[in-house]
């Protein structure tokens, strides 16, 4: 196996970990909400606050690792990880709980930004895109593993078990990592002026917008996944981890699909993958409350949202061949923003007018997201 290929399957395998750390928290919502006394909104700031801070801090944090040995800011990035999972299995009062999950952000783009650039070093562009799917598959592979595994051993025993098993999954990971990746130190540094310039970029504008409110999009409803099946289909939490199951296996499948048409076919691919936002919440209106038809409903969620975060790097990285680091860290941060806008906004409706409405504020975000996909296909015509 070659070392980008090696590099880019332990990175998957190190993204399983932390998105299971950052998303697997959906699956235990209602039990952390009870475990405190505190409503569904207020829990959501579990997820909502881990990713404004990525958005906040991903990229000055980047362009300060980016002087390190890759390596060394990967180890550094999934001890953090570890430290909070193992924390937060002791079930903290909610104000430590927060900060616990707040610490491993530091470090959490720059293993995405580092693993990227690493395992596509050298590579063509082709296979770039099939490399860094490959990475971004891990998303995909956690929500079929880690999430609903966790959300599944939660409902039987504890929710604080979720935080062992996913602290369990960091340390294997970064015990593969010290074992298996050479170091990588940075050979090319460049200037923080040429890595910035790209923010000033209409192409690379317009992909970062496009980025933050497909994802914002999505987790409007996918942040409270376990509370709209739960109150509006009236699924069981054992239930509710089977659907956690079969979204991630057909996200695992879109993604697969995804990675090798992206490089073909830009814009189509990503308007494709958009139109989803728009038809899911007709799904959920007009179908029934059995367990066939949720799951249908599911299997096509699941479909439309696994490629999200892949179509999001492939638009901005595509802007800035030059600072691919800084590009993928700012796709991170971006992307991060978007879960926290899609999540704060989300939780501000449902709040307001219940948790039915979840899935038609998404489909608000992706009306925007639309039209973005055609405004960078315009500009990249007329090649601004």
């Amino acid at each position: 196996m070659s070392l980008n290929r090696r590099i880019a399957y332990i990175g998957c395998v190190g993204v399983i970990g932390i998105i299971g750390t950052e998303f697997g928290v959906i699956g235990i919502l209602p039990q952390i909400a009870h475990h405190y006394h505190i409503d569904i909104g207020t829990a959501g700031y579990l997820l909502s606050a881990f990713a404004l801070t990525i958005a906040v801090t991903g990229p000055f944090m980047v362009l300060f690792a980016s002087k390190f040995d890759k390596k060394k800011i990967m180890l550094w990035a999934l001890g953090l990880f570890l430290i909070s999972n193992v924390l937060s299995s002791l079930s903290p009062p909610f104000w430590l709980l927060m900060i616990l999950r707040i610490l491993p952000t530091i470090l959490h783009p720059a293993f995405f930004s580092m693993v990227i650039a690493a395992a596509t070093k050298d590579a063509s562009q082709e296979d770039q895109m099939r490399l860094t799917s490959i990475i971004i598959g891990g998303i995909a592979l956690a929500q079929v593993t880690l999430i609903p595994f966790t959300t599944f051993i939660a409902s039987i025993y504890a929710w604080q078990l979720s935080y062992a098993i996913q602290g369990g999954v960091i340390l294997i990971t970064l015990v593969v990592t010290y074992r298996y990746l050479p170091s990588m130190p940075n050979t090319e540094v460049k200037s923080f002026k040429d890595q910035l310039s790209i923010l000033f970029r209409p192409t690379f504008i317009a992909g970062t917008a496009l980025n933050l409110f497909l994802i914002s999009a999505w987790f409007c409803s996918y942040s409270y996944f376990a509370d709209y099946l739960l109150k509006v289909k009236g699924l069981s939490t054992k239930e509710i981890s089977y659907m956690l199951l079969l979204f991630g296996v057909m996200g695992v499948i879109s993604n697969f699909v995804a990675g090798r048409v992206l490089g073909k076919s830009m814009m189509w691919t990503a308007a494709f993958f958009v139109v989803g936002t728009l038809l899911l919440p007709f799904a959920f209106e007009f179908i029934d409350n059995s367990i066939s038809s949720v799951a249908l409903v599911v299997s096509f969620w699941g479909v439309m949202y696994g490629p999200c975060f892949l179509i999001g790097v492939g638009y901005m990285v595509s802007a800035a061949p030059d600072a691919k680091e800084f590009a993928n860290s700012l796709q991170t941060s971006f992307g991060n923003l978007g879960v926290s806008l899609g999540t704060a906004t989300g939780g501000w409706f449902i709040d307001h007018h219940g948790i039915h409405i979840a899935p038609w504020v998404g489909g608000s975000f992706g009306t925007i997201a639309m039209i973005l996909v055609f405004w960078r296909a315009y500009l990249d015509r007329v090649k601004f």
